[in-house]
């Protein structure tokens, strides 16, 4: 009786085994996909505030300023080469006034109440733009006097200057950032932070390219696409005046 109940046991043992070999086997598979699963939905999640970033960055840059109207300046008299420094110049303080932008609104979005006020100043600002785009259209020339500098490294400095004396990005990033995460568009995670920054660098550059590139060739158009550029900006700044109304509405009715 002793062998046989022996080899009873040791059938038991085997089948056990196999149980248990199956059974961890299933368990890998689950975790393999729910690590796939979870590396998939990060990488869906990047690409979000990557292309908020870079989005955000190509609008904030494509209506003629200072800065592109220099850079368009600098690729029609001194050549393309001398302009992408002026503009990779540029875009370094643009990285830089993002990320600092990020993290101003990452405090606030921690503190509703300053969200609150932050927006209802926001409603304020906007109308004002859009109030003075429509009712005050000026035209934006190229800047006439001639940029006398010798190499390409003091393009890149001065692109530095100018976008170091342009404040706007800053309120600028904070109230989309916070608006695009009111909507669930974006986080404050380090990660989302550093997609977004990384698609405003992308965007900005792409805008500066559109003027290094085609603004020669468009050249005997610019004046009427100038001329008319305040009505398209002050139309997206109503568009967002309106949307953050309802939203402060909506608030004060809830």
């Amino acid at each position: 009786m002793q062998p046989k109940r022996f080899l009873l046991y040791a059938k038991r043992h085997v089948v056990l085994r196999k149980g248990l070999k199956n059974a961890l086997k299933k368990i890998k598979l689950i975790n393999t996909d729910q690590k796939q699963q979870t590396t998939n939905y990060k990488k869906m999640t990047l690409l979000e505030p990557l292309f908020f970033g870079i989005l955000l960055s190509f609008l904030g840059i494509l209506p003629p300023g200072l800065i592109n109207m220099t850079v368009a300046k600098v690729s029609m008299k001194e050549g393309k080469t001398h302009a992408f420094f002026f503009a990779m110049g540029a875009t370094l303080i643009i990285l830089v006034q993002t990320f600092v932008a990020l993290l101003f609104a990452k405090f606030l979005d921690k503190n509703p109440a300053i969200i609150l006020l932050f927006r209802e100043a926001g409603l304020i600002v906007f109308i004002g733009i859009t109030i003075y785009l429509f009712w005050t259209p000026k035209k934006i020339q190229i800047p006439a006097k001639e940029i006398k500098l010798r190499s390409k490294k003091s393009r890149f400095f001065l692109g530095m200057l100018l976008s170091s004396l342009n404040f706007f990005p800053i309120p600028f990033y904070v109230f989309a950032s916070i608006t695009l995460s009111f909507y669930n568009y974006f986080d404050f995670e380090k990660s989302s932070i550093y997609a977004f920054v990384f698609g405003s660098g992308i965007g900005s550059l792409l805008a500066f390219y559109g003027y290094i590139t085609f603004f020669k060739k468009m050249e005997s158009k610019a004046t009427f696409m100038i001329s008319n550029m305040n009505y398209f900006i002050g139309s997206i700044t109503g568009f967002v005046a309106i949307v953050t109304l309802i939203n402060v509405i909506e608030y004060y009715c809830n």
